[in-house]
């Protein structure tokens, strides 16, 4: 409840920060897109999650488990529609799902999915590299690197070192059938993990993870040209915003208020109008919700239905 009602509070907050007036001018943004762009980015967005389901079955491979093709993409699907609910159970329900209908052990089907999230926030930091490269300046001139204690820092990083240190010796050297079975659940996850080492077609594995952040990017980039106000932005702006957004979505309920209200923020300190740059992020906002609400229940459904003979 505490993601959604973040979510709540930043819906109020966007509300106390426009006028009536502004409200209707959103609603008249909104009304007038360009609707053939923001089905464009949904087409983005379906693909981005089939890429991701196939992509799953190069890190399952190396385990000796090869689930069917539709199974992977339902599983995903699910996963999505799940974290609206409850933000990263959708995880743990897509690795139960593959235990079930495909008999993957739950805790290594686990262990590819937590590879997965590795890769995913290496390309994520690479985002954010690349938008703080071209705000260089900006940054350089807001921040005031003589305020850092390098000290508190260093103290920091070594308390947390030791104590994770002196936690992993107490661990390893345990024998108590508690600690024993949880070593278990945990070696099993970790031999998820390490299946990205075993993959045998690393190219099409790097390939799918190209291609689904270039969908993810896109998905993102083509609403501009919905809106008039936002279709001469150019990258200084919208990548910063898609870095942003990514940042947010998963702080609540598939990113409910805080999305919008984020990707507003940033747009609006490149001279778009605060109503135009809330339309903008309502509506990618409320086209990738609408994409993960429909074909998400689908696969709810459709999973047993393909797995009836089981």
């Amino acid at each position: 409840m505490i993601p959604l009602a973040i979510g709540v509070f930043f819906i109020y907050l966007s509300y106390q920060n426009t006028t009536p007036e502004d409200r209707l001018n959103i609603n008249r943004y909104i009304k007038n897109a360009d609707y053939r762009f923001v089905c464009l980015s949904a087409f983005f967005g379906i693909l981005s999650y089939i890429s991701r389901a196939i992509r799953w079955k190069y890190l399952l491979a190396p385990l000796g488990y090869h689930p069917k093709t539709i199974n992977s993409i339902l599983a995903v699907l699910i996963c999505y529609l799940s974290n609206l609910g409850i933000p990263r159970s959708g995880e743990l329900l897509r690795a139960s799902t593959m235990s079930r209908y495909e008999n993957i052990p739950f805790q290594k089907g686990f262990g590819t999915i937590i590879a997965e999230r590795v890769i995913d926030l290496i390309l994520l930091m690479v985002c954010i590299l690349f938008a703080l490269v071209i705000q260089y300046d900006l940054i350089v001139n807001n921040l005031n690197f003589e305020k850092l204690n390098f000290f508190q820092i260093g103290l920091s990083l070594f308390i947390l070192a030791s104590g994770f240190i002196i936690f992993r010796v107490f661990f390893l050297q345990s024998t108590h059938p508690s600690t024993y079975r949880i070593k278990k659940f945990f070696q099993g996850i970790w031999e998820g993990m390490i299946s990205l080492k075993k993959i045998n077609n690393k190219e099409f594995f790097v390939a799918h993870t190209l291609f689904i952040w270039m969908m993810y990017i896109l998905m993102f980039w083509i609403v501009k040209f919905s809106i008039t106000e936002t279709a001469s932005l150019g990258m200084n702006a919208m990548i910063p915003a898609f870095v942003i957004g990514g940042l947010s979505i998963s702080a609540t309920n598939g990113g409910i208020g805080i999305y919008p209200y984020s990707v507003s923020l940033v747009l609006v300190a490149y001279g778009v109008s605060n109503e135009s740059s809330l339309a903008f992020g309502w509506i990618i906002w409320t086209c990738q919700t609408l994409i993960v609400v429909t074909f998400g229940a689908m696969a709810f459904f459709a999973l047993p239905l393909v797995n009836r003979h089981k």
